[in-house]
């Protein structure tokens, strides 16, 4: 065995529990935010504001141009972190800025008195909360050894999963008080609450992940650096642009769900309590995420991300099928726990995919891609809403009969361009 190889496997060994959450503890709570603001908070936010026939247009449209400043700050910030030389790492300081940045914004949803006012405050918190997305989604790469990635990315995915489901149904709880006009309280607990969540989950990471020296980079900074964070050699990079396709295709049908979830079932379903109706079936489809989200990883570590993959898109198309046809509480929860297990399996097998692929010491960058590509896809999703509100004046529900099928179309094309992947 070889010095380099020796290393490896010390590594390897030394890697414990501890190390996979205090890597990964930032994406619990990201996914509590924009989990919490994107299915309840802006959707009851926005009613204060906007016409209710015009509802899914304006939630689209808020949240597309938050999603375009997403894909901007993440690859721009993940190059400038790997190109950083700070003495207490190159991800460490940008995660500490960005998370200070979305604390400080964060207010701003509840003091919002206008539509304009809202439109800065989530954009202004979208700035924040990608810098310090962008630089800390490079320790997978980075700091675990490559046999071990699948299991920190379903770790990843685990931990994700219970900031989705535990916060995200904390803030259902105290926003089911909150009305247009009234209720102010709930609305600015349920904002301490990812306020808390954020500063605790920031103050493990830094304080705890202890980044390497010998790879932090010495690299100046030029004018071009913001060109080059968005640049890819096609040819070189072909099986990295597939899965950039795919990825984005795939995360498109959960964003429509989490999206219109509230909306659709006021309009379709008909539940008497719409925001609680929501707070369960997030819980439906948090537990059965959990469940998937960590023996996913640990299966594509044995068997390969592409199978993985490929099924998840699979069952996530037959959790469609069964969503389309739903019409009642039950039926609901159930189509939910289908797409649960599909997104879970997803999460975990796409990322860690996503690590293997990556190039050597531009792992901030690439994994920003990625993350700039299931933007991208995400800002696409919410382009759903104009079409949904146009089909429902045909023939009410009709709209969201199209974003279903429209999901369907999407799981399955992104599972297919999968196959075409030539994994390492």
């Amino acid at each position: 065995m070889n010095h380099q190889a020796s290393i490896s496997a010390t590594v390897i060994k030394s890697f414990s529990p501890f190390d996979y959450v205090k890597i990964t503890v930032l994406g619990f709570a990201l996914t509590a935010l924009w989990g919490s603001l994107h299915s309840i908070i802006l959707p009851l936010r926005l009613l204060d504001f906007v016409a209710e026939s015009q509802k899914n247009t304006y939630l689209s449209l808020l949240t597309f141009i938050g999603l375009i400043l997403a894909m901007t700050v993440q690859p721009i910030v993940g190059n400038i972190s790997d190109r950083s030389g700070f003495s207490w790492g190159r991800r460490r300081p940008y995660v500490l800025l960005g998370t200070m940045l979305a604390i400080l914004f964060l207010p701003g949803i509840g003091m919002a008195g206008s539509l304009l006012f809202l439109l800065v405050a989530y954009c202004l918190l979208q700035v924040g909360g990608n810098t310090a997305q962008g630089a800390y989604q490079a320790f997978i790469p980075e700091l675990v050894p490559e046999k071990k990635r699948g299991r920190a990315s379903g770790v990843k995915g685990l931990l994700e999963m219970l900031g989705g489901l535990a916060v995200v149904r904390l803030v259902a709880y105290l926003m089911d008080h909150y009305f247009p006009g009234e209720g102010n309280y709930w609305l600015w607990l349920a904002l301490g609450v990812l306020a808390t969540v954020l500063l605790g989950a920031m103050l493990i990471t830094v304080l705890t992940v202890a980044e390497r020296p010998g790879i932090i980079a010495h690299k100046p900074l030029r004018p071009s650096t913001l060109y080059k964070s968005f640049k890819i050699n096609v040819r070189a990079n072909r099986d990295f642009v597939l899965f950039l396709i795919s990825r984005a295709l795939m995360g498109m049908p959960g964003v429509m769900l989490q999206l219109f979830a509230l909306y659709y079932l006021m309009d379709v379903i008909g539940v008497a309590d719409p925001v609680a109706a929501l707070g369960d079936l997030l819980v439906v489809v948090g537990v059965c995420l959990l469940v998937t989200a960590y023996p996913a990883g640990r299966l594509s570590d044995k068997i390969g991300r592409k199978p993985v993959i490929v099924v998840s898109g699979l069952l996530g198309a037959v959790g469609i099928v069964s969503l389309l046809f739903a019409q009642s509480y039950t039926q609901l929860m159930v189509s939910g726990a289908i797409l649960g297990i599909a997104n879970g399996a997803l999460l975990s097998g796409s990322w860690a995919l996503a690590t293997d692929l990556v190039v050597k010491s531009e792992e901030a960058r690439y994994l920003a891609l990625t993350n700039m590509a299931m933007a991208g896809g995400s800002a696409l999703a919410r382009l759903i809403g104009p079409v949904i509100d146009f089909f429902n004046q045909i023939s009410f529900g009709l709209g969201y009969n199209v974003m279903l099928l429209v999901s369907l179309t999407c799981f399955v094309t992104g599972a297919l361009l999968v196959i075409k992947i030539k994994q390492r």
